[in-house]
């Protein structure tokens, strides 16, 4: 068996805590970001109303063109006091953005509308960015230096789930706008690095005989993949129960606090894309609960035996199986789904943190010095 480098790991480990403070401080400015989000909305609206001007204004000479063609003066100037008038979409009585002051500013493909680029948001992103190299960095320097993959234990699996956290979040922002994700995003990684570093620390050491199998590369890696998408959907379904009741509050009259809420899709926006992201977690899940199995055959000789983890991994399947089938045959949408969303999480956060340090079994590699 190779040795440890011990010095690649100690670069690891303050390579992880310098990326730890990076992501404390994207979290910092998203949340200035959001706390700035009134004078965003402002210029939004302003944006707003001018392209609906410029575009009520090309309507109504389009309109104007036809009416003199259509009376053989085109090319003609109209004769004086003419009354020949058009009425644009200006001119509807339709509210424009910067009337309507509750309605949301983003559409339901997750696009922002307007051109405001939003510098804190865009700091933050940029920031988030850093921290993810020096994450990845920190990642596969353990890895390296200890010759094997950087998920044999508590703390690894915990940094190395951040990680594609952090890296699933950005992979998004290619395609779509989700910065009004970026402080439940940034913030749910902060708390997984404080949690593997403070509550699982674990010194670099060889992986136990039980893991030194080449399941482990398939198994886990997914597993962290999935658990990932998770924990996006969950903060997608916290923020669809908060847009749920602010739209509520909007259809009997009231307030659509806190206006934040305004540069985030609707609720049903948010319920969609969970539902798609959740549905492609638990394909991922499936296949960690039957990789799981067969690696559980080839190491002790039966694919099931009720141990603490198997149970709960199942139970989390269960969860969101339950989830898939209720809104897709049962109409189970709105709150319900999202609460479902959230449990399920919930169930997987539990199986990893209490299961793993609380439940004796043969999945006790929690790799925590006693």
């Amino acid at each position: 068996m190779q040795s440890i480098n011990l010095q690649l790991a100690s670069y690891s480990d303050l390579f992880m805590l310098i990326a730890a403070l990076v992501y404390a401080a994207a979290f910092i400015v998203f949340a200035i970001d959001m706390a700035t989000s009134s004078k965003t909305i402002r210029i939004l609206e302003a944006e707003l109303a001018a392209e609906s001007g410029a575009s009520g204004d090309a309507s109504a000479a389009a309109q104007r063109r036809e009416q003199l063609v259509g009376a053989g003066v085109v090319g003609q100037e109209p004769a004086a006091g003419s009354s020949a008038t058009v009425t644009g979409r200006g001119g509807t009585g339709e509210k424009t953005g910067a009337e309507n002051t509750d309605q949301n500013l983003v559409d339901e493909d997750m696009a922002y509308l307007g051109t405001t680029r939003r510098p804190a948001a865009n700091v933050a992103v940029a920031l988030m960015v850093i921290s993810v190299l020096l994450h990845a960095f920190a990642v596969i320097a353990r890895g390296v230096s200890a010759n094997r993959v950087p998920w044999g234990n508590m703390y690894e699996f915990c940094t190395t789930g951040a990680l594609l956290v952090a890296a699933v979040y950005l992979l998004f922002l290619i395609r779509k706008d989700l910065r009004f994700l970026g402080t439940f995003v940034s913030g749910l990684v902060v708390v997984m690095m404080c949690a593997a570093t403070m509550g699982f620390p674990t010194p670099i050491a060889h992986l136990q005989p039980a893991l030194q199998s080449p399941w482990i590369v398939i198994h886990v890696s997914v597993a962290v993949l999935a658990s990932a998408l998770f924990g996006l959907t969950c903060a997608m379904s916290v923020l669809q129960l908060l847009q749920h009741r602010r739209e509520a509050r909007l259809r009997t009259g009231g307030e659509g606090k806190p206006a934040f809420m305004r540069l985030v899709p609707s609720a049903f926006s948010l319920e969609n894309w969970s539902y798609r992201i959740n549905a492609v977690g638990f394909v991922m899940w499936t296949f960690t609960l039957i990789a799981g199995a067969i690696w559980a055959e080839a190491a002790w000789g039966r694919y099931w035996g009720w141990d603490t983890k198997e149970v709960w991994t199942f139970v989390i399947w269960v969860v969101y199986a339950g989830y898939l089938h209720a809104r897709a045959t049962r109409g189970w949408t709105g709150d319900r789904a999202a609460w479902l969303s959230i449990i399920g999480f919930a169930c997987l956060v539990f199986n990893f943190t209490i299961v793993n340090t609380y439940f004796p079994g043969l999945h006790s590699y929690a790799g925590i010095p006693e």
